[in-house]
Order: C-alpha cells, then sequence, then structure tokens
C-alpha cells in the first residue's frame, strides 16, 4: 500500500495502461510538457513522447473528431478536456460520430476515454462550473463513469480505457488532492457498479462525485440525531446500477439523492425516474432531493457555495424524511 493523490492515481492508471497497449494514447490541450491542467499527464511525454502523448490547440471538436478516427482505426485514444465544460464544443463529436459502432451496424468499435475535471469550486464561474453529466445522459450509447476518490479513480480509469466504448469520466476540481492508501499491485474497479459506502436501515442516501464527500461529512450529525442511513456512491451514471439501489430500497424504504447537477434534467431526475418505474411500492415516501440551484454559478466564493448542496442540508432532508416518518 502506497499513499497516493487523487491525480497521481490518475497518472498511474494512464500510465500503467499506455505501458500494458502501444494503442493507447493521450491527447488534448496542455498535457504533453506542460502536463495537463491538473498535472495528470505529467512526466508522460518525457516517457512515451509526442506522438503518444500529443497536445492540440485550442480546438475541441476538431481534435475530439481525430480521436474518433483514431478509435475507428485501431486505437484507443485518451482525450483530456482542459474543463470538461469546454467540451460542449465537441457536442456533435460525442454524441454522433462517437456512436459509430451503433451506426455502422456494428462495423467498428469505438474505444475512447473522454476524461477531464469539471464541477463547482475554485471560482471558476459559469462557463468552468458545467456538470456535463446533465447534457450526456440522454445519449444513447454512451458510459458515464463519475469517479470520487484516489482508489477508484484508478481502477475505474483503467477499466474505461480497455473497455470498447465511449466512456465520459468525470473527475471533479476539487478531489484531485485527496489522498488515499492504493494497492501496490494492479486493480479494477467496474464501471457498471455502484458502492455501498456506509450500510444503514433507516434512509438510503444516493449521491456521487464530490457529494459523496458531503454526505459523509453529514453522516456523524445524522448518526448522532439516532439514524443509520445507507450511503451509496453511484459511480456509474450511465448505466444506473440499479440492482444496488434496488436491494437497498427494499431495506430502508426511503431514498433521498445527493447531487452537484442542477435540479431541472439533472442526473437526480432519471433515478426518481427510474425508482418510480421498478420500486415505487418499496417506498414509503416520495424521494428527496437535493440538487444545485437552477442558476449559472456565481465567481463569487460565497454565492458559488450557496448554489450547491451543503452538508447541513443533507442533516436536515434525513431529519425530515425519517424523523417525521412522512
Amino acid at each position: 500500500m502506497a499513499e497516493t493523490l487523487f491525480f497521481n492515481a490518475l497518472k498511474a492508471a494512464i500510465d500503467e495502461e499506455m505501458a500494458r497497449d502501444p494503442t493507447v494514447f493521450v491527447l488534448g490541450e496542455d498535457v504533453g510538457q506542460y502536463g495537463g491542467s491538473y498535472k495528470v499527464t505529467k512526466d508522460l511525454y518525457e516517457k512515451y513522447g509526442e506522438l503518444r502523448v500529443l497536445d492540440t490547440p485550442i480546438a475541441e471538436n476538431s481534435f475530439t473528431g481525430m480521436a474518433v478516427g483514431a478509435a475507428m482505426t485501431g486505437l484507443r485514444p485518451i482525450i483530456e478536456g482542459m474543463n470538461m465544460g469546454f467540451l460542449l464544443l465537441a457536442f456533435n463529436q460525442i454524441a454522433n460520430n462517437a456512436m459509430l459502432r451503433y451506426t455502422s451496424g456494428g462495423n467498428f468499435t469505438m474505444p475512447m476515454v473522454i476524461r477531464g475535471p469539471g464541477g463547482v469550486g475554485r471560482q471558476l464561474g459559469a462557463e468552468h462550473s458545467q456538470r456535463l453529466e446533465t447534457y450526456f445522459q440522454a445519449v444513447p450509447g454512451l458510459k458515464m463513469v463519475a469517479c470520487s476518490t484516489p482508489y477508484n479513480a484508478k481502477g475505474l480509469l483503467k477499466s474505461a480505457i480497455r473497455d470498447n466504448n465511449p466512456v465520459l469520466f468525470f473527475e471533479h476540481v476539487l478531489l484531485y488532492n485527496l489522498k488515499e492508501d492504493l494497492p501496490s499491485e494492479e486493480y479494477l474497479v467496474p464501471l457498471d457498479k455502484a458502492e455501498v459506502v456506509r450500510r444503514g436501515k433507516d434512509v438510503t442516501i444516493l449521491t456521487y462525485s464530490r457529494m459523496r464527500h458531503h454526505v459523509l461529512q453529514a453522516v456523524p450529525q445524522i448518526v448522532k440525531d439516532g439514524f443509520d442511513p445507507e450511503v451509496i456512491d453511484l459511480i456509474s451514471l450511465k448505466p444506473l446500477d440499479l440492482d444496488t439501489i434496488g436491494e437497498s430500497i427494499r431495506k430502508t424504504h426511503r431514498v433521498i439523492v445527493v447531487e452537484e447537477a442542477m435540479k431541472t434534467g439533472g442526473i437526480g431526475a432519471e433515478i426518481i425516474a427510474s425508482i418510480n418505474d421498478r420500486f415505487f411500492d418499496e417506498l414509503d415516501a416520495p424521494v428527496l432531493r437535493l440538487s444545485s440551484q437552477d442558476i449559472p454559478t456565481p465567481y463569487n466564493g460565497t454565492l458559488e457555495r450557496l448554489t450547491i448542496v451543503q452538508p447541513p442540508q443533507i442533516v436536515e432532508a434525513v431529519q425530515k424524511m425519517v424523523g417525521l416518518k412522512i
């Protein structure tokens, strides 16, 4: 075991996969000598050279299209978005051209990973704080993963690189300096499984990415109040691990969704719809959703924090749902 920072866990995953498979390469803005905007590709340029760690112009649509073509011909590109919000400029490439495995009648595979920083934090303003999971959840054939710890970041990224489908891989700007002891031996984490972070019996709290840590900050007070929450990190946003979700609901019969995405059209809306479709008869109360405000993220730090869910709101939600037995 070795203590590893979140961004170094991601770098180790890329390094291991590039060493294992010569078809794996990285492209994006400043991924080369600079080492990426959050140093996830630091030193890889020197190790693998400019053909496998490729700096690109500020032209997201163009280099994403190049990655699609590379994947068609048998390579495994890893696209780094300097900020995931910029990849809205490549929406057509991701939503249409990356789906060639399906539109070509299965004549091509499309092994490509699109990863990078996103989420709210560091006073980056509205254009740098987009939650792209809300935009891309409606794209068929696209997998979406949100890592939340150094351990799952490394294992998930390795699995994503090996997958033969396009994978959107979400990292949060405020998690890169997290530390965790990681195994020295190789490991993989499945792309389609949720993680039961804490087992409990009173209420199921579904969350992902940075909000996992906000929920865990709230747990001590929730327990002090006399409640026993079950915390599930979704990890896979598309497809949802409804087996794990359903198993928990059959035990707790109450659900709270905590997300950083906006409420309107967010991941939480899809989760609630899926729960109502499959597990409605198991619910003792309507599913409660805690989401970000439906406004562009302010630059001001105080206002920025007010737009997203904070631990006291999670505590209050559990008190309302479980304490009052609604």
